[in-house]
């Protein structure tokens, strides 16, 4: 498993003492440090099951001063992948990746059942 947070992320922290108290073993990664590439999120996003706005930080504030609530509708799946691979800071966490799943965000319920 990939666990997938920025550090100093209240929910990030939340989600990995979750994982270790059910001795989930995971790979660590600093999303600013090791931001998930265009290969990735490529593969990541249609594995998810999710909308491709669920991969955005919509609560950030480069979300907001980049005014991208506004923008996100007119763009290309290709141009939303490369702009979510150019700053770590624009990619919702925690993000969690393994064989067979993509969780995007922290919801317990949703994590126990995928991974437990």
């Amino acid at each position: 498993m990939l666990f997938i947070e920025y550090p100093k992320c209240s929910t990030c922290k939340k989600a990995k003492k979750w994982l270790e108290s059910h001795k989930i073993e995971f790979e660590d990664r600093h999303i600013v440090e090791a931001n998930p590439t265009k290969e990735e999120l490529e593969k990541w996003i249609p594995r998810s099951g999710l909308d491709m706005k669920r991969f955005f930080n919509t609560s950030g504030m480069k979300y907001k001063d980049l005014g991208l609530k506004d923008k996100l509708a007119d763009m290309t799946a290709e141009e939303k992948i490369s702009l979510l691979a150019s700053d770590g800071m624009l990619v919702k966490r925690p993000i969690i990746v393994g064989e067979k799943v993509v969780l995007v965000g922290f919801k317990e319920k949703e994590w126990e059942e995928a991974l437990l």
